[in-house]
C-alpha cells in the first residue's frame, strides 16, 4: 500500500519503521514542526530515509481546512492514512480522501473512554480490563468502525506508566535495545529513552536499563569484558562506564545501570557493586548514622521502623523526599558533599550509610586531576604549564598523537611541545560538552550556584595571577607588568562581573490582546543556547578567553574553545584552574591546534549552536559561511579594524601625545582597537610628531619580564616579517618614515616603534591594518571638522575611534558622526568589563563585555497561557 503517516512521537516512529519493514511504501509523513530546533522522532526517521516530510503547524484555521495544506497532502497520492498518535485536528476531506480511508490508534477498548485521557479514565473508573483499539476514523475521529482490539487485565496497583510499559505501547515503553546495529543507532535509541521511560537489555539473565549514553571517539580505555545478549561483540566495563560496540565496530559509553529491583549503580561498578567491603563505623560515625536513621524515620512516617534493609523508594519516597533527605543530612553533617543522585545509587538504609561514611572520609572522591606539566624556572618562580588537549575534565594527548612547538618570542626558543588537536578531538570535545549540557549537573544547577563556581574560578585566577602573567609573557611577548594588570587582571574582573549576572538573567511579562472571555498571560524566558564554540586570537590570549567564556558560562552554556595556535598555554592553565574551582567535567574543553582543522570543524559541527570569534575579517567571513551552511549557528564576530584618532589643535597636547602613543604602541601595537590612523590638525602636526619621536627614544625595548621594559617582542616570527613588509610598502608609496621601521638587532622578534607621516588617503598604510607598533599620521586643514570626519569614516572597518579636543560641543559632534562601535573622547584604550565592546561594518557584529555580551549566548522563548 501507499501510506501517508499522520502523527508524531517515538510511537509514530516505531509504526513508521514497522510499516516500512513490512514492505509498504510511505509516500508522505505529516508531523508537527520542529521544537527548539529539534525535529520530532517520526520526522527524524523519515528524513533519514528520504521520505517526504511535511511539518504543518495546523491543518485548519477557524474550523476550515487550509487549502494549500490539503493540496500538499493530496499530492502524495496515499491509498491509506495511518494515524498512530496525532495531536492535531485533521480535516475530514483529508481523513476521507484515500481509497481506504484512515485508521487510527486509541488507548482504550472503544467505545469506552473516548477522548485524549482515555487511559486515565480506565483507571479512574476502576475498569478490570484495559487495552487499545485500531479503528476507521470518521467525523467523530474515535467513533468509526473498529478494525482491531486487544485487551489486558488491570492489576490492582497498575498506573498509567505500568499499563503503557506492559501493554499499550508496541514493544513496551521501556524498549529493549537492539544491539545488532551500528553504534550511533544504539546510542540514539538509549538517549531517546533516557530517564523516561528507559531502554533495556539482558545481562546475566536479568533486565538492565541503560542510562547516560555518549559516543566514544579515539581509543577505548582498558576494562573487563562482559557478554551481553544480542551484542555483536563483548562489552567492556571500564573506569568510565560500560562500553558497547555496534556492528560497525564503533563504540559508545553508558554511564549508569538500573536493575529490576530499582537499584541504580554507576556502570563502571558493575563487577564490584555487590562486592565492596563494608566499612566499619567509628563511634562518632555510629552516632551520625542514628541521627540519619531519625531523618529517614521522619520522611518515611508510614514505616514502623527503619531497618538496615529498608528501601527508601519501596517505602513510598518520591523525588521531593530525595531533596529533603539530602538537605537534612547536609544540615546535620556540615561539610559532606551529597547529591540527589547519591540517594538513587544507595537506596537501602545500610547502603546509604556506607555511601555517606565513605563521602565523609573522602574515600569516594573522583580521581584527582592528572596533569603532565611542562615546567620552566623563570621570573623567580617555577611555572607549571599543561600542554595537552583538555577534554571532558581531563588532559590527554591528541587522538593522533601529533604535537607542535610553542615558541618564545623573546628569544625564539621552544617553550614546550603542545598537543595538536584533530577533527576526532573536536568531535569528542563537542560530545563531552553536549553531555555536560544535557545530562550533567551544570544544566540542572541553580544559577546562583553557577555564579558561585565562577566567583571561585576568579579567586583561583587571582591566586595564580603571577604565574598566569608569567606564562602569558613568555608565550605572547606581553610586558609582564601589562600582562599582570590587563591580560590577567581584566580576565579576573570579567569572570567576577559575569558571575554576578548568573542569577539576574530574566524575561518579561508582556500585555497582549485578550481573546474574551478568556484571559492570556504572555511571558518570555531567557535560555542558554547549548554547546558553544569560541575561537580566540593571539594578542590577548587569556583576556580574549575571559571576555567570551565568562558570558557564555554565566548564561548556562558549555563550551569548546580553540586558543590561537601560537599562544595556547594560558588557556590550558585556565582549564586546570577550572577543575580546581569545581566546574563540572565537560563544561569547558580546550583544544590547541590549527584554525584550518579545529576552527573549521567547530564552525561546521552540527551540535554547536553558537560560535564566537575574534580575528581577521577574511577568516570571520569564512567562519560565518561555514556556520550558515552547516546548521545556521548563531555567530558573533569581532574582526579587523582601522580605527581613526582625530587630534584637534585645541587639545591638551601633553595628554594627546601620551594617549596618542598608547593608542598605537599599547601591547606592542597588537591591539584590535589600536589607532590605525591618526589625523592631526595642521597647525599642531609638526609639534605633535616631534614630541612623539622624543618620547619613543625614551622607551626601553627588551625582555618582557624585566619590570622596566616598555616594549616587548612581537608575538611570532611571521607577524614580525609581515610588519617589516608593511613598512617597506609605506616607504615605496612615498610616505615619510620618521622613525623606526626596522627589526631590533637582538635575539627574538623585536621591532622598533615606528612613525610614518605624509600618509595620503589612497596609500596602503592608510587603508590596511598593521596590527603592530606603527603610527600612521595624516594631517588635516585647520577647522575642517566635516572634512576629516569624511576621511576618518572612509573605511570598511568600524571597531573603535577617538577624538582629542577641549571643546565639548566639537567632541559630541564628532563622536555622533564617527562610524565605530566605540568612541574614546580625550582618552584611549579605556575598556571596562561593564561596557559593551564590538564593531560596525566589516569589523563584525555582536558584543563582548557588559549585559549585551550575555545576550549573545542566550535565546528568548515566548510563552502564552490562556486561562
Amino acid at each position: 500500500l501507499k501510506l501517508a503517516i499522520i502523527g508524531q512521537s517515538l510511537f509514530g516512529q516505531e509504526v513508521y519503521s514497522n510499516l516500512r519493514k513490512q514492505g509498504h511504501k510511505v509516500v508522505g509523513v505529516f508531523t508537527v514542526p520542529d521544537k527548539d530546533g529539534k525535529a520530532d522522532p517520526l520526522a527524524v526517521a523519515a528524513e533519514k530515509e528520504g521520505t517526504p516530510v511535511f511539518k504543518f503547524p495546523r491543518w485548519r484555521v477557524k474550523g476550515k481546512p487550509i487549502p494549500e495544506v490539503v493540496d500538499a497532502y493530496k499530492a502524495v497520492g496515499a491509498e491509506l492514512n495511518v494515524m498512530p498518535f496525532c495531536s492535531q485536528f485533521i480535516p475530514m476531506n483529508v481523513i476521507d480522501h484515500p481509497k481506504h480511508g484512515s485508521i487510527i490508534y486509541h488507548p482504550s477498548i472503544l467505545p469506552l473512554h473516548r477522548g485524549a485521557s482515555a487511559i486515565n479514565w480506565t483507571l479512574i473508573h476502576g475498569d478490570k480490563k484495559a487495552g487499545f483499539t485500531v479503528f476507521w476514523a470518521d467525523d467523530g475521529l474515535d467513533t468509526g468502525p473498529i478494525l482491531l482490539q486487544r485487551e489486558c487485565d488491570v492489576e490492582p496497583n497498575d498506573t498509567v506508566d505500568t499499563l503503557y510499559n506492559r501493554f499499550l505501547f508496541p514493544g513496551g515503553i521501556k524498549a529493549m535495545v537492539n544491539l545488532a546495529q551500528p553504534a550511533e543507532a544504539i546510542h540514539n535509541w538509549i538517549r531517546g529513552h533516557d530517564k523516561v521511560p528507559g531502554a533495556w537489555t539482558v545481562i546475566d539473565g536479568q533486565s538492565v536499563t541503560l542510562y547516560g549514553s555518549s559516543m566514544l571517539g579515539g581509543s577505548v580505555p582498558e576494562g573487563q569484558p562482559l557478554d551481553i545478549e544480542g551484542a555483536s561483540q563483548a562489552a567492556r566495563v571500564t573506569k568510565n562506564g560500560l562500553v558497547l560496540y555496534g556492528t560497525d565496530g564503533k563504540a559508545l559509553l553508558v554511564k549508569n545501570l538500573q536493575f529490576e529491583d530499582g537499584k541504580m549503580i554507576p556502570a563502571s561498578k558493575y563487577f564490584s557493586s555487590g562486592e565492596s567491603a563494608s566499612v566499619e563505623l567509628t563511634d562518632d560515625e555510629k552516632t551520625m548514622a542514628e541521627e540519619i536513621r531519625n531523618i529517614w524515620k521522619g520522611i518515611l512516617s508510614n514505616v514502623p521502623a527503619i531497618e538496615d534493609t529498608t528501601d527508601f523508594f519501596k517505602s513510598g519516597a518520591a523525588s521531593m523526599d530525595v531533596v529533603r533527605l539530602v538537605e537534612e543530612v547536609k544540615q546535620k553533617c556540615a561539610g559532606v558533599q551529597l547529591q540527589n543522585e547519591d540517594v538513587y545509587m544507595a537506596t537501602t538504609f545500610q547502603d546509604f550509610i556506607q555511601m555517606f561514611v565513605r563521602k565523609l572520609r573522602g574515600e569516594d572522591q573522583e580521581e584527582e586531576l592528572v596533569v603532565d606539566y611542562a615546567t620552566k624556572d623563570v621570573n623567580n618562580m617555577t611555572v607549571k604549564m599543561p600542554y595537552q588537549c583538555f577534554i571532558n575534565g581531563k588532559f590527554e594527548d591528541s587522538e593522533n598523537g601529533k604535537t607542535y612547538d610553542s615558541i618564545s618570542p623573546t628569544d625564539g626558543s621552544v617553550i614546550c611541545k603542545v598537543s595538536y588537536a584533530s577533527v576526532g578531538d573536536v568531535d569528542r570535545a563537542v560530545a563531552a560538552a553536549k553531555e555536560a549540557y544535557e545530562n550533567g549537573p551544570w544544566g540542572k544547577m541553580n544559577p546562583r550556584d553557577r555564579g558561585s563556581l565562577l566567583y571561585r574560578l576568579a579567586d583561583l585566577m587571582e591566586e595564580h595571577q603571577e604565574e598566569l602573567a608569567t606564562i602569558e609573557s613568555i608565550d605572547s611577548g606581553a610586558v609582564y607588568t601589562l600582562a599582570l594588570k590587563t591580560h590577567v587582571g581584566m580576565s579576573i574582573q570579567t569572570f567576577r562581573y559575569f558571575a554576578g549576572w548568573c542569577d539576574k538573567i530574566q524575561g518579561k511579562t508582556i500585555p497582549i490582546n485578550q481573546a474574551r472571555p478568556n484571559r492570556n498571560l504572555t511571558f518570555t524566558k531567557k535560555e542558554p543556547l547549548g554547546v558553544c564554540a569560541i575561537v580566540i586570537p593571539w594578542n590577548y590570549p587569556l583576556m580574549m578567553l575571559a571576555w567570551k567564556s565568562a558570558a557564555c558560562l554565566a548564561a548556562g552554556n558549555t563550551l569548546v574553545l580553540k586558543p590561537a595556535q601560537v599562544t595556547p598555554l594560558t588557556a590550558l592553565k585556565f582549564a586546570e584552574l577550572s577543575v580546581k574551582a569545581g566546574i563540572p567535567k565537560g563544561v569547558i574543553n580546550i583544544l590547541p591546534g590549527s584554525g584550518g582543522v579545529v576552527g573549521q570543524r567547530l564552525s561546521e559541527h552540527p551540535d554547536i549552536r553558537k560560535l564566537g570569534f575574534t580575528g581577521s575579517t577574511p577568516i570571520g567571513k569564512q567562519i560565518m559561511k561555514s556556520c550558515a551552511v552547516s546548521n545556521l549557528k548563531k555567530v558573533s564576530l569581532e574582526l579587523g579594524g582601522k580605527s581613526p584618532l582625530l587630534i584637534f589643535s585645541d587639545c591638551d597636547m601633553d595628554k594627546a601625545v601620551r594617549m596618542g602613543m598608547s593608542s598605537v604602541f599599547f601591547n606592542k601595537g597588537e591591539n584590535c582597537i589600536a589607532a590605525g590612523r591618526l589625523f592631526v590638525e595642521e597647525s599642531i602636526h609638526d609639534e605633535f610628531i616631534d614630541r612623539v619621536v622624543e618620547e619613543i627614544k625614551k622607551m626601553k625595548i627588551g625582555d618582557p619580564l624585566d619590570r622596566s621594559t616598555d616594549h616587548g617582542p612581537q608575538n611570532h616570527k611571521a607577524h614580525l616579517d609581515k610588519l617589516l613588509e608593511y613598512c617597506e610598502i609605506g616607504v615605496k608609496e612615498g610616505a615619510t618614515l620618521v622613525y623606526g621601521g626596522t627589526r631590533v638587532d637582538r635575539p627574538g622578534f623585536f621591532m622598533e616603534p615606528t612613525v610614518f607621516t605624509d600618509v595620503e588617503d589612497h596609500m596602503f598604510l592608510a587603508k590596511e591594518e598593521s596590527f603592530g607598533p606603527v603610527m600612521v599620521v595624516s594631517k588635516f586643514k585647520d577647522g575642517d571638522v566635516d572634512g576629516v570626519l569624511q576621511r576618518a569614516n572612509d573605511t570598511e572597518y568600524g571597531l573603535a575611534s577617538g577624538v582629542f579636543t577641549r571643546d565639548i560641543n566639537k567632541a559630541m559632534y564628532v563622536s555622533e558622526r564617527l562610524e565605530a562601535g566605540t568612541v574614546f573622547v580625550n582618552t584611549y584604550n579605556k575598556t571596562d568589563v561593564a561596557t559593551p565592546f564590538g564593531g560596525f561594518k566589516q569589523s563584525g557584529f555582536g558584543k563582548d563585555l557588559g549585559e549585551d555580551a550575555l545576550m549573545e549566548y542566550l535565546k528568548t522563548k515566548a510563552v502564552t497561557v490562556e486561562y
